[in-house]
């Protein structure tokens, strides 16, 4: 029995990597056959690759399946065989083409909800921001008012007596004003104690 890693390893080489190259290849030549065949190839790809996701989880248990569904990437590859063109002809496009009206009102519905949906998201983050921002400058004038009411006069008085950081003015008249300054705070903070 082939395991899971085996089965994975082998779609990505043969399932991708070789149809990704194959794809450039057709392009670099621009071959309008071979565009055709890689395009069927990779929307049929598309479908097995959603499948997959589902059939993984409900029957990865099932005896063989990892075999079978090696065996179904090289059937879709295969040349002899042309799996990928005969699902697309018979099944994938006659599906397409009568659902597609549905289709595509589904899908611009779709980008318009979301178009809409991100606009109301983006809104409400830049709200949330706006009231985060606000709350923390409140919060941190609050902190701030709370430590120098914390201070009491008496404190203050000793910051100006030890004056141990002391901004000297180029002019002595403006150091005489701010010294005078701090003197009245302080006589007027020693008249409201008594």
């Amino acid at each position: 029995m082939v395991s899971w890693i085996i089965s994975r390893l082998v779609v990505l080489l043969f399932g991708t990597l070789y149809p990704a190259y194959s794809s450039y290849k057709a392009v670099k030549t621009k071959n309008v056959k071979e565009y055709v065949k890689w395009m069927m190839y990779w929307i049929v790809f598309a479908f097995f690759t959603t499948a997959e996701t589902l059939t993984d989880i409900i029957l990865s248990w099932f005896p063989f399946y990892f075999e079978l569904k090696i065996a179904f990437v090289i059937w879709l590859l295969s040349p002899y065989t042309k799996g990928s063109s005969v699902l697309y002809r018979k099944f994938v496009h006659p599906t397409l083409s009568s659902k597609e009206k549905e289709i595509d009102e589904y899908i611009a519905q779709a980008r318009d909800k979301s178009y809409e949906t991100m606009m109301r998201v983006g809104k409400r983050g830049l709200n949330i921001a706006a009231n985060a921002a606000v709350t923390a400058a409140t919060k941190g004038q609050g902190v701030l008012s709370e430590k120098l009411r914390s201070f009491s006069m008496q404190d203050l008085t000793l910051i100006q007596d030890d004056d141990p950081v002391h901004v000297q003015s180029p002019e002595p008249r403006l150091r005489s004003a701010s010294s005078g300054l701090v003197e009245t705070i302080v006589d007027q903070g020693r008249n409201l104690m008594n």
